[in-house]
């Protein structure tokens, strides 16, 4: 069980910026029809990864099992806690969207998936996670301790794992 729900650490960086581009997609269909069914399934999403990684994520489990392997580069492994950090900002952006929506306020539920839709974009296309480098900055702050992320703060052992 506890298997089940980890994160996985190191995280393959191809398989993230997949699944943020499916997140913009479906973000971006939400701006434009305004259609609340869309937040379900990018809350869940986001509530799977944090919670297992792209184990219980449909997105995730397309990513890792089938679009990563069809791209044939060679495969940057990053440390998985700032992109658990990252996902758990993705959901804290699709829950507020959906409580906005659901409370009637659809003009703010697209403003937040906006906001989101910039990030996942920036992940998605350039590769720059906004979420991690907040994860680096809290963790600099001494507000993330140093134990949750060795790899963050030893450039070597993240070099070990890329060579692996």
């Amino acid at each position: 069980m506890s298997k089940l729900f980890s994160f996985p650490n190191p995280a393959n960086d191809t398989s993230a910026r997949i699944v943020a581009a499916g997140v913009v997609a479906m973000a971006i269909v939400f701006i434009i029809t305004g259609n609340g069914w869309l937040l379900f399934p990018l809350t869940y999403g986001f509530a799977a990864r944090v919670a297992s990684g792209p184990t219980l994520s449909p997105l995730g489990q397309l990513s890792v099992r089938v679009l990563t392997p069809l791209i044939k580069v060679e495969h940057k492994m990053v440390p998985g806690p700032p992109k658990r950090f990252a996902q758990t900002v993705g959901l804290v952006f699709t829950a507020t969207a959906s409580a906005l929506y659901l409370a009637d306020n659809v003009g703010a539920a697209r403003i937040v998936i906006a906001m989101l839709t910039v990030a996942a974009s920036l992940e998605a296309f350039l590769g720059f996670c906004l979420g991690c480098k907040m994860f680096a900055i809290l963790m600099r702050l001494g507000l993330i301790p140093e134990e949750v992320c060795a790899e963050c703060n030893d450039i070597s052992l993240r070099l070990r794992n890329n060579a692996q």
